[in-house]
């Protein structure tokens, strides 16, 4: 059984469009495919709900040029992704489900791409195109699941899922940051959305005078936390009742802006007519909805703030967790007109759809979980009638049967096995009409037994960090990635400064035998801090209505220790130095690292920065 969720999100302007209809039609009209290899933007908009767009209904929300992208697109009404940000990317890109693809949690070790997985910028690059991505990966920030591993050719980037996240540069806070730039630190003036739009502007006007078709992938990470912003985006939301929060708002606003800016540019750098623009966004709404804390504070009704008329928001199993806007705008192509496509469909058909847009070739081997979306754009919708869908949200070290999911034919709904909804008459989910048609029931769990059959093989494959290979040597181990007990290991900044007690390991491949030098830090690198210093106090934001500011917690650190293969050693502390180091000779292969700083107290935490360097 093929059913999975791929999440993309492309932000698209069409209001400068030249030659658009705004005349809306159904799905039904048939277009023509131009063969010329077109370029493609892949806008994937972070946080983003259904509801957080003024064409889809939002009465608050000013979106303009999303709106106008909508205007002349073909809008995918039904088209669901994961509920969370890395699984959703991990579908996107590959065409395959997010749980074969080894992404079912946002930490933890299980945000990081398979070594096995192609993605779509590998198969686009085989292709003659140029390849770049603007914003946030959140597939892993080390060989072999970084982005320039997996086909992009120009990377501007910053470290795990958010800017504050313990991979990325230290105090990073939207403003005038420290980003990778094709795995090299840079820093940059500006605002980060604006960064990331100027950044792929420039990539396409290279790309333009060499006359090479280009991907362009533009992840941003707003309208995630923290909501940091301007107050000029966030003023026109402030002191609005029906509003949870205008610097969520401010943030899409911004992004909004930005789609109006990318648009004059493509029509007048004429790149408009052979563009294949898509907008999209990776889960529902994290803060243009509220629920009430006496309910679930994921899987509740809204109470507050506009969500399409949703149950739930970002991570719910409910339509409002995982149901995603879809905008897809080809002048050359014939996708001009605003149409509405009913039928269901999700982020795994984004690949197999580029494919079959950019007549691209692609290896035998590789076999996608979704389906083009060519013959629904062209008005054949039997494809697609009786296909079943499936999303969840596991966020767990081994995934469970039936955890957090929902399984999708046409508007039905079923919910962990036990729940079952007809969106037709219940679009609310309020109404749980299991017992009503137990042979149904019995249908769907078939379908999903079958399924699950399917991907089970593959959870024993294990996304693993290189240490010691050529492409990234020396190599920082981040505890983001730790595989931990707990829900989730430490994995923003503010974790590292108030010193949180946790320890895991991590899942390593030593790429040769050798001597290594492992480094154990407390603070990052960049910080140049002893272990046992506390970090400055963060000043407030300019620009902004966040207060960040926040004392680093000092850790009197008495003993470290280290586990990998065979080896286990320790030493005592010197907490005036940066880092403790050991040298280690290790075999090649499959492996695991674990560390242990000891506390005067006798408290043991794991080394949340390890170096590991072959000599």
């Amino acid at each position: 059984m093929k059913s999975y969720t791929f999440y993309i999100g492309l932000l698209v302007s069409a209001l400068c469009f030249t030659s658009c209809k705004t005349d809306d039609k159904k799905i039904g009209e048939k277009t023509e495919i131009n063969s010329e290899k077109p370029n493609v933007i892949l806008i994937l908009v972070d946080d983003q709900g259904y509801g957080d767009i003024g064409a889809l209904g939002n009465p608050y929300i000013k979106t303009p040029h999303i709106d106008a992208l909508h205007a002349s697109s073909a809008r995918f009404t039904d088209y669901h992704v994961n509920p969370t940000c890395a699984p959703t990317r991990a579908a996107l890109l590959t065409g395959h489900n997010a749980n074969r693809a080894g992404v079912w949690h946002t930490v933890n070790g299980r945000s990081i791409l398979l070594e096995r997985e192609t993605t779509v910028a590998t198969i686009m690059k085989e292709n003659g195109y140029a390849t770049g991505l603007f914003g946030k990966w959140h597939l892993g920030d080390n060989y072999p699941s970084r982005p320039q591993d997996k086909g992009f050719e120009e990377v501007v980037s910053f470290g795990g899922g958010g800017i504050e996240q313990t991979m990325d540069y230290w105090d990073n806070d939207y403003f005038n940051d420290t980003y990778h730039r094709n795995g090299k630190l840079e820093q940059f003036e500006g605002f980060c959305t604006d960064i990331w739009f100027d950044e792929a502007i420039k990539f396409m006007e290279v790309n333009k005078a060499k006359n090479k078709p280009f991907f362009c992938y533009l992840p941003t990470n707003a309208a995630h936390t923290p909501y940091f912003v301007d107050d000029k985006y966030s003023d026109p939301y402030k002191d609005n009742e029906n509003i949870p929060s205008a610097a969520f708002y401010g943030l899409i606003a911004n992004v909004d802006e930005n789609i109006g800016k990318l648009t004059e540019y493509l029509n007048s750098s004429g790149l408009i007519d052979n563009t294949i623009l898509i907008f999209m966004t990776d889960n529902g709404t994290s803060a243009g909805a509220k629920i009430p804390k006496t309910d679930d504070r994921l899987d509740g009704f809204v109470t507050k703030g506009f969500n399409a008329g949703m149950r739930g928001i970002k991570a719910s199993k409910y339509e409002g967790g995982h149901r995603v806007p879809l905008f897809i705008h080809w002048k050359n192509g014939g996708i001009t007109v605003g149409k509405d496509i009913d039928a269901l469909t999700a982020h795994y058909d984004v690949v197999p759809t580029l494919v079959d847009l950019c007549n691209l070739n692609v290896k035998e081997d590789i076999k996608f979980d979704g389906q083009s979306l060519k013959p629904l754009i062209e008005g054949d919708d039997s494809y697609f009638k009786d296909r079943v869908v499936i999303t969840n949200s596991q966020r767990i070290d081994v995934p469970e049967p039936w955890r957090r999911t929902s399984l999708m034919q046409g508007k039905w709904r079923v919910i962990d096995g036990t729940e079952l909804y007809d969106l037709k008459t219940d679009p609310e989910q309020r109404k749980n009409i299991a017992d009503q048609h137990p042979e149904k029931m019995a249908e769907f769990k078939d379908a999903y037994n079958a399924w699950w059959a399917d991907l089970l093989p593959g959870y024993s494959d294990l996304p693993r960090i290189y240490i010691g290979h050529e492409a990234e040597n020396p190599a920082t181990l981040f505890c983001h990635d730790w595989h931990t007990e707990k829900a989730a290991s430490p994995w923003h900044q503010r974790h590292i400064r108030e010193g949180y007690m946790d320890n895991g390991y991590w899942l390593i491949k030593v790429a040769e035998a050798g001597t290594y030098n492992l480094k154990l830090r407390r603070w990052p690198k960049e910080t140049k801090l002893a272990l046992g210093a506390e970090a400055a106090i963060r000043p407030d934001l300019p620009g902004t209505s966040v207060s960040a500011s926040k004392k680093g917690k000092a850790l009197s650190i008495k003993n470290a220790r280290i586990k990998i293969q065979d080896i286990e050693d320790e030493k005592a502390v010197d907490d005036t130095q940066e880092y403790v180091e050991f040298t280690v000779d290790l075999k090649a292969g499959d492996s695991q690292l674990q560390t242990w700083f000891t506390l005067d107290n006798n408290e043991e935490l794991g080394a949340y920065y390890v170096t590991a360097e072959k000599l």
